[in-house]
């Protein structure tokens, strides 16, 4: 730390201890009057460093462990990155690990959310067998996850999403979202939960503004690709197509098998008269996801503020 002529100025830099890996640096300077919001700034830029770093930690550790020492905690690790994939391989896993994990803690909230987000996407991303089922799995487990802990904000979070999603009670889902960035305003999933909760509401601006924030939180998140999904169809519904195109190739940058990504770009190229990317981009949806329809995907849920998006499937040229 340095001080002159009314300014401050802090240099950081994180270590693995164990293995002397650098992990972060990074140089801060304010006028001394900005002293307290330094501090914060430098306290959310570690966090943002350490958090991802942690729990990557706790995941490898957890797969080295024999099936038979495995506990409730150990088998939410080796359900995260299942979850991860956002492939229907990947989801059923997760879910398979997870109801593991509840035979042996009932009462873990967390693991409950994330079996119900499986549940979720399975409808929403078109891989499931029995629609009905997983939705009914879904609100189950997200309702469960509330009872168990509902002070807990990554689960709420989840919980919020999820219900979003399955049910459609903006206002009960808002106060869920906003609640868990109150309790840990540091949080990834709080931050990119609360992104999906106001995109559904028809809230496109406050929705980029939380993914912003969660990408602020960690932002190597193997989830980032869904963060920038949320936000390419923000951006569509705000006419801001240009953009939208520049987040949704970030998301297929970050994993080029997610059908959502495609989605954004048909609607934002056809949006924009790009007529052949626009194709090029259908026929990508149609790879990832061969039975796309429109108005399956509008069944699925959470679309029915998504006008602009819908338009721009309409005018790829993408199944009714």
């Amino acid at each position: 730390m340095r001080k002159s002529a009314g300014k401050v100025r802090i240099a950081g830099q994180l270590i693995d201890a164990v293995t002397g890996a650098h992990i972060w640096a990074d140089r801060f300077e304010r006028d001394l009057t900005d002293v307290f919001a330094l501090q914060d700034e430098v306290a959310v830029a570690v966090v943002s460093a350490i958090e991802p770093k942690l729990l990557q930690t706790e995941i490898a550790m957890a797969t080295r462990r024999r099936p038979e020492n495995l506990t409730a905690y150990d088998f939410y690790l080796r359900a995260l990155p299942q979850y991860y994939t956002s492939t229907r391989e990947g989801f059923a896993e997760a879910i398979r690990l997870a109801h593991n994990a509840l035979e042996l803690d009932p009462r873990s909230g967390s693991v409950a959310a994330l079996a119900s987000l499986c549940h979720a996407l399975n409808v929403t991303m078109g891989f499931s067998a029995d629609p009905y089922f997983d939705r009914r799995e879904a609100i189950r487990l997200f309702r469960l996850a509330l009872s168990i802990d509902d002070s807990d904000p990554d689960a709420l979070a989840n919980a919020a999403t999820v219900s979003a999603f399955m049910v459609g009670d903006c206002e009960s889902e808002i106060e869920m979202a906003d609640r868990a960035v109150a309790l840990n305003p540091n949080s990834f999933w709080a931050w990119h939960g609360r992104g999906w909760v106001y995109r559904i509401a028809g809230q496109p601006e406050e929705a980029i503004r939380s993914f912003e924030r969660a990408m602020r939180m960690s932002p190597v998140d193997p989830l980032l690709h869904r963060s920038f999904i949320g936000m390419a169809m923000a951006f569509i519904e705000l006419g801001r197509f240009d953009e939208a195109i520049v987040a949704a190739r970030k998301a297929v940058r970050q994993n080029p098998s997610h059908s959502a990504s495609y989605r954004c770009l048909a609607s934002a190229f056809a949006h924009c008269g790009r007529d052949t990317e626009a194709r090029e981009a259908a026929a990508g949806v149609l790879e990832h996801d061969p039975s796309f329809t429109i108005s399956t995907y509008i069944a699925r849920g959470g679309q029915s503020k998504a006008k602009l998006l819908i338009e721009g499937f309409r005018k790829a040229g993408l199944p009714e």
